[in-house]
């Protein structure tokens, strides 16, 4: 080791819940607290659509964890879940605010379609026309829609999927997908072959493209599996574990979708924003070197936003090597800041831009260009590193937050490994560090490990101590995935809570 290679210890941090009290795990907070936001939402509004065997088991599921779930193993690493009103400080009624049935033979009828586009369009089609119609034809509002789906959609409307024998049924209409794709920038004369063309157009992935379908309506969504709900209902003790988990996962999801906020990072600095860049491949080109940009901006309230640029096509000099142009990096970094100035009435003092590959020359610039006055940027690459591992002589690795200094503006973070408060190492195999390199900028090393540490415990979609890469990072892809699942629509940005 040189004499700026060394071992540091960066600690835990802590997260802030009601009345500004601290706790290292979201579970202990939220039990012994409550939220960030006590009162809001003022209660849980949700619509359910799907099967009436799906409908029947959110009701069963809901019932089951407005009652505490205790779990078979060690309380420390599955903590008990007290009740969601003992959690969250508000009521959940177990009979849903809207419900919107689904025939179950229907579903399994669109799942079973052999065309794969096809398949996932109209299966999507089914649920979200069914919450485009209770939202025309219902008053009462909902804060979230359950969309319960069988195991089958799961299992067919995915890429790569295939259908059995005995799900096969008939493509509704037939259209050649070479065909489709060049109907995609040259239109027909005839109507009816660009309105076939457009459903190739759209991502093979239930999830994904739902999820896109529905960006431009105010209406949250939860997919759940019925397995999942069903595990989650289970007064069996030797599920009792998962049930537990089911518990903590989805109503802290499903708090925060609804508008209230569970918890935020109890060490981050007032004024402070984080943005992740998104790079997903443009699937209609055959060669791997297009693809579009959107950024994902996190503040230091916990609330957090995805938007899209505007010169979102990129062309890459080689495959998978995506880089943003001068004009393209100051646009994300302008549309970031406008969304910050609007929540905040000012702009941020320091911006943390990070990414997955060092930033070139023309996109720092570009950030700098679009920096007001007063703003500080910093640009940082992270990435997964399998150059080094570390071992110590005990039955678990090494401690979460060790890091070792490669040099002034380059370390290796360990944001897995072993957690006291757990008593564990909740992985399996021997942890990789996070390669983290200050690429541009002035800020101190420690700072940025901090609060790339922090990062890690803010994914609202799973209520766990902490995760492996920080939140600007962990949905990059399915982000990416989601903002092109469907034709491009140009929308202002969003609360990350339609994404995940």
């Amino acid at each position: 080791m040189t004499e700026s290679t060394r071992l540091m210890y960066v600690p835990e941090p802590d997260l802030l819940f009601r009345s500004e009290q601290r706790a290292e795990d979201a579970r202990d907070g939220l039990a012994l607290f409550g939220p960030l936001d006590a009162g809001k939402p003022y209660g849980m509004r949700i619509g359910v659509v799907g099967a009436p065997e799906g409908i029947d088991l959110y009701r069963k599921w809901v019932r089951r964890v407005v009652e505490p779930v205790v779990p078979a193993g060690p309380i420390a690493s599955h903590p008990v879940f007290p009740g969601f009103e003992a959690a969250f400080g508000i009521g959940w009624a177990c009979e849903p605010t809207i419900t919107a049935e689904i025939d179950r033979l229907q579903i399994l009828k669109s799942v079973g379609i052999p065309d794969q586009h096809q398949r996932v369009f109209q299966t999507v089609e089914l649920f979200t026309s069914k919450i485009a119609d209770a939202r025309r034809r219902f008053e009462e509002a909902v804060d979230l829609w359950y969309v319960v789906i069988p195991d089958e959609v799961y299992l067919y409307c995915r890429p790569q999927s295939r259908i059995s024998d005995e799900l096969r049924t008939e493509n509704p209409f037939e259209m050649n997908p070479k065909l489709a794709r060049v109907l995609r920038s040259q239109r027909s004369m005839f109507e009816e072959d660009n309105k076939a063309a457009e459903v190739y157009s759209y991502e093979v992935d239930f999830h994904h493209q739902l999820k896109a379908r529905l960006l431009g309506t105010n209406a949250p969504t939860q997919v759940v599996k019925e397995s999942t709900l069903r595990r989650g209902a289970s007064l069996d003790g030797a599920d009792a574990n998962a049930a537990a988990a089911v518990a903590w996962n989805l109503t802290s999801a499903a708090f925060y979708k609804a508008g209230g906020r569970p918890w935020k990072a109890g060490a981050v600095r007032d004024g402070v924003c984080y943005i992740g860049l998104v790079f997903k491949e443009d699937a209609s080109a055959s060669d791997g070197r297009s693809a579009c940009c959107a950024a994902q901006m996190f503040i230091d309230s916990g609330d957090g936003f995805v938007f899209r640029s505007a010169h979102a096509g990129l062309r890459a000099q080689r495959k998978g090597s995506f880089h943003l142009s001068r004009e393209g990096a100051s646009d994300v970094l302008r549309t970031a800041l406008d969304a910050y100035r609007e929540q905040r009435n000012a702009w941020p003092a320091e911006v943390f831009v990070h990414g997955r590959v060092r930033f070139n020359h023309d996109e720092w610039e570009g950030f700098a260009a679009a920096a007001p006055s007063g703003t500080a940027v910093t640009g940082v690459s992270i990435r997964d590193s399998h150059e080094l591992k570390l071992y110590r002589q005990s039955k678990y690795p090494v401690l979460r937050g060790l890091a070792l200094s490669l040099n002034a503006r380059s370390s290796l973070l360990w944001t897995r490994g072993y957690v006291p408060r757990l008593m564990t190492y909740p992985g399996l195999e021997v942890p990789n560090p996070l390669a983290v390199t200050i690429t541009h900028g002035d800020s101190d090393p420690r700072v940025v490990l901090a609060d790339i540490l922090a990062l890690t415990k803010l994914n609202y979609n799973a209520c766990i101590h902490s995760d492996g890469l920080p939140v600007t990072l962990k949905f990059a892809d399915a982000v990416g995935e989601i903002l092109t699942a469907a034709p491009r629509i140009e929308r202002p940005p969003l609360p990350f809570k339609h994404y995940i």
